[in-house]
């Protein structure tokens, strides 16, 4: 029984709103009003390859009534070795830890960067950034484990498709646990200026008896930038979790 999940999406959920002045960004294409035109077509990088940059938020509220990401409990179904990882873990929760997820971009503010074979991803969640290396190279054999894992990437047609392994056993992959088996795979599909499309698929045989997938969708902001947000400055919400830390 996945019986966090919700919790799980909802502490997930809890992040700052990016923010600057609405500082008028060079390069947006603009309606009569001056307003973006989140419709315009998809931008290129010079290689013709769709440009991803922009800072990005989730389509949904995640504090409103409906969890950003929904998932059904036949959706995920646990392998016997998944099951005996999940019960130490029912009640741990490494947002309340401060600790990074890599499904962060899921629900919280992030930011693209593309330049010279790599994709570069900011959170403003704690703070934490990814690499996503496209410049041919394979993942690595033996890893260092890391919060978030190493990606590489390669793209098929118009969409950016990311493979990433490597994780530590310190995190959950929402909403449950993981094995050194796991990869995350991404699909990142920039719909025109102002829309971008993604899917995540979890893969991990050892812990899931098949994989399962979650999209979301996000919209670009233009006009403004990242905070700063700092999740152990003042958090007080680790001593209210009850069970296993």
């Amino acid at each position: 029984m996945l019986r966090n999940l919700p919790l799980l999406l909802i502490a997930l959920g809890t992040t700052a709103v990016a923010q600057w002045l609405n500082y008028p960004a060079p390069g947006i294409p603009r309606l009569a009003d001056g307003k973006p035109n989140l419709s315009a077509p998809v931008p290129h990088t010079p290689d013709g390859k769709p440009d991803l940059s922009g800072l990005w938020t989730n389509d949904a509220d995640p504090l409103g009534p409906r969890p950003p990401v929904e998932l059904k409990p036949e959706d995920i179904v646990l392998t016997p070795q998944g099951k005996a990882l999940q019960r130490p873990r029912e009640n741990y929760f490494p947002g309340a830890r401060c600790l990074p997820n890599v499904l962060y971009l899921a629900v919280a503010p992030f930011k693209i960067f593309v330049s010279r074979g790599t994709v570069v991803m900011l959170y403003e969640h704690d703070t934490t950034f990814r690499q996503i290396f496209i410049d041919g190279r394979q993942l690595p054999q033996d890893p260092n484990p890391t919060f978030m894992g190493y990606s590489v990437g390669k793209w098929e047609g118009d969409t950016l498709v990311v493979d990433t392994s490597g994780f530590n056993d310190d995190e959950l992959i929402l909403p449950g646990p993981h094995s050194d088996a796991l990869h995350i795979i991404e699909h990142y599909r920039r719909r025109d200026f102002g829309h971008l499309e993604i899917q995540f698929t979890i893969d991990d045989p050892k812990v899931y008896t098949k994989p399962w997938t979650i999209k979301v969708n996000s919209h670009l902001t233009p006009d403004t930038e990242l905070m700063e947000y700092i999740c152990n400055e003042n958090e007080k919400d680790l001593k209210h979790i009850v069970g296993a830390k």
